[in-house]
């Protein structure tokens, strides 16, 4: 596949660009120990992650609570619960991924536009972009909150294409999670498969991406 004729690059974060597994559940923890209900490990909250941060804590709390009404007044106090933790413990033990500081680098320095399309909440994008020292080399991002529609829906990526003036052909998604590869085909848009992240227990390349990739690095050869 040849992507010699894309300017713009959009990344997903978590499982992409960072792996946040290690803070997301330290605050599912803070959250469930709220409600005296036992801690998850980090391999019971992995599937959980990819659709936003409500289904994250719905998630975890037919997990750790599975007697409990999920009310919609209680889901809505248990995700404030979980918010202030996550806020607390926003880039603790978040990394990035081998490769990406210098992939991103070369990417930057190649010409490419750079853009974040997540389904976090788009007030967390920022510090943690701040923590590890890459905001530099973003033009712009967008959360799960900052459109009426998120990923897999067309309307980020296409939201993206048009701030940054270019167009869907010029473009490419870069995700580990069908949301992202889905997303990518509703906007008619090429994609890139890493197959290192966490799609929900499941293969990257059953959802057809354009490429599938092992490292991040593989990138600088792509484009």
């Amino acid at each position: 596949m040849d992507f010699k004729n894309k300017n713009l690059i959009i990344f997903d974060f978590d499982g992409t660009l960072i792996n946040s597994i290690p803070d997301l559940t330290l605050a599912v923890n803070k959250m469930l120990k709220h409600y005296q209900a036992s801690p998850l490990t980090i391999e019971e909250v992995t599937p959980f992650i990819g659709n936003g941060a409500m289904p994250l804590v719905k998630r975890a709390l037919a997990k750790g609570l599975p007697q409990k009404e999920l009310t919609e007044d209680f889901l809505d106090e248990a995700y404030q619960v979980y918010l202030a933790a996550y806020e607390a413990e926003t880039c603790k033990d978040t990394f990035m991924y081998p490769g990406v500081l210098e992939t991103l680098n070369d990417l930057k320095n190649k010409g490419y536009k750079l853009a974040i399309c997540t389904n976090k909440p788009y007030g967390f994008i920022e510090p943690i972009l701040d923590k590890l020292e890459i905001k530099a080399f973003f033009d712009l991002w967008v959360g799960e909150d900052s459109l009426p529609e998120k990923k897999p829906h067309a309307l980020p990526l296409h939201h993206l294409v048009v701030a940054m003036q270019t167009t869907v052909e010029n473009s490419i998604m870069v995700g580990d999670s069908k949301n992202d590869i889905l997303a990518a085909q509703n906007a008619k848009m090429d994609s890139i498969g890493v197959s290192y992240g966490y799609n929900y227990n499941e293969n990257i390349a059953d959802y057809h991406p354009n490429v599938v990739v092992d490292a991040f690095s593989e990138l600088q050869n792509l484009l």
